[in-house]
């Protein structure tokens, strides 16, 4: 009967092949190095099973032998893991002020990375992120790490691309992304870079929010590791989210910046009133502190500012120990922000009831641990008790940069659901006879 063959649950040979291959590289991409014997418990799979699978994966060059331990029976133990040079991908951050591309071999370490400026043109925020500008940049810098790593195009298992915005799909353009904040309306970026001929037709792009991204690289190789489920916060000019519950499978990109936590209140850079980004974002933070009294350097970028800023309100103490006074208006600004922040966490922890919060972004990342206790207190005493007794609430571990990673693993959780073959070998097998069966029975 050949591939197939149905097995239980409807799934055919074929299917339970991709899927042991799947559990096999999923194992050894985790926990390995491991050996044969090893991955036997680590996947559920009998013995018979892991070495035909292991053969497979090792004759496509996906494994290679990374040396052996020694067993109780006194015969050593070869032990397998993730060939790095088997596969390339790329990942890209469309980010607040620039567009990050790195090149990564298929156990993420990066190849070559590239950084494109974002600079405003017109008279407003979103001309910076003119469609056609971010295009090219996107060819250039995508151009210029593959010639940088010295990797063929066609040897890419894809490319990862995190955008600020809500991302859908529709069969003709691909990738469609709504960024209301950055003035991007239905923009069908998959199509626009499959347009310019840049890569061949084999290789993917996987197109998502940016905050989505984060929370993947978090889940797998940060501090989400271990979750059952986890809320991650990308926290930098403005606010996004991201709910995870399984480790081995992309997140759920939340628009939490714009939850409205004040009726009637401050003017969003979106265009509503009140959203919890209009008074935590970054940009938002330092407007604040400006309308407040505060003093930002002069012609400072965000992250200079927001430097200031905390500088400002949390000053390290003079040579001698001698406590330095805060400034007062900092402080206060920094400590409202705090409780709206904390009031947001709330909503998290009662909508999703997270094992954990992870905070990442560079402006998260930067304002730390001390300003993240006190939304920690804040969210508690907004949240359910129950919930809010069971969440841990903590910053991300893989820095400012970990959204680029993200976006890699996009293709690559792609590439590991589809048992390790390239997506232009995966052919469309055909419909089960019961299909055009049931359709005619039920045609008018």
């Amino acid at each position: 009967m050949g591939d197939r063959a149905m097995a239980s649950g409807g799934r055919t040979v074929r299917d339970l092949r991709r899927e042991n291959r799947t559990a096999v590289l999923q194992r050894l991409y985790f926990d390995g190095p491991l050996s044969r014997h090893t991955l036997g418990p680590a996947t559920g799979l009998s013995s018979g099973s892991v070495s035909n699978v292991v053969a497979e994966l090792v004759a496509d060059g996906l494994l290679e032998e990374a040396g052996s331990v020694d067993s109780a029976g006194g015969r050593p133990r070869t032990l397998l893991r993730i060939a790095p040079g088997s596969g390339y991908l790329i990942g890209v951050d469309i980010g607040e002020t620039r567009i990050r591309i790195e090149l990564f071999d298929l156990t993420l370490a990066e190849l070559a990375r590239v950084e494109c400026p974002l600079e405003a043109t017109g008279g407003t925020r979103t001309d910076r992120y003119d469609v056609n500008v971010v295009v090219a940049h996107l060819r250039e810098g995508i151009t210029e790490v593959l010639a940088g790593g010295g990797i063929d195009p066609g040897s890419l298992l894809g490319v990862g691309i995190g955008v600020p915005g809500i991302v859908a799909h529709s069969a003709e353009d691909g990738a469609v992304v709504h960024g209301q904040t950055i003035g991007w309306d239905a923009v069908p970026l998959e199509r626009l870079l499959r347009e310019s001929a840049l890569l061949p037709d084999s290789v993917p792009y996987r197109i998502d929010n940016g905050a989505m991204t984060l929370g993947q690289a978090e889940m797998w190789f940060g501090a989400g590791r271990g979750a059952r489920d986890a809320v991650v916060v990308l926290f930098g000019s403005g606010v996004g989210a991201c709910v995870v519950t399984d480790e081995a499978t992309p997140g759920r990109a939340l628009e939490w910046g714009h939850l409205t936590v004040r009726v009637r209140g401050r003017r969003c850079r979106c265009g509503a009133l009140g959203c919890l980004e209009a008074y935590a974002g970054a940009e938002a933070l330092l407007e604040r502190w400006a309308e407040a009294g505060g003093r930002p350097p002069e012609g400072a970028d965000e992250e200079t500012a927001l430097t200031a800023m905390l500088a400002a309100a949390y000053p390290p103490p003079h040579e001698d120990g001698t406590p330095v006074p805060a400034d007062a208006t900092a402080l206060s600004v920094l400590e409202e922000t705090a409780e709206y922040l904390g009031a947001g966490f709330a909503d998290l922890i009662n909508l999703f009831q997270p094992e954990r919060i992870l905070v990442g972004g560079w402006a998260g990342l930067q304002l730390g641990s001390r300003f993240l206790d006190l939304v920690r207190t804040h969210a508690t005493s907004y949240a359910l008790s129950y919930p809010a007794g069971r969440v841990t609430l903590g910053l991300g571990t893989l820095g400012p940069d970990a959204v680029t990673v993200g976006a890699a693993i996009l293709p690559l959780a792609d590439f590991f659901a589809r048992g390790g073959h390239p997506a232009r070998t995966e052919q469309q097998e055909p419909e089960p006879a019961w299909h055009r069966t049931v359709r005619e029975r039920t045609a008018p």
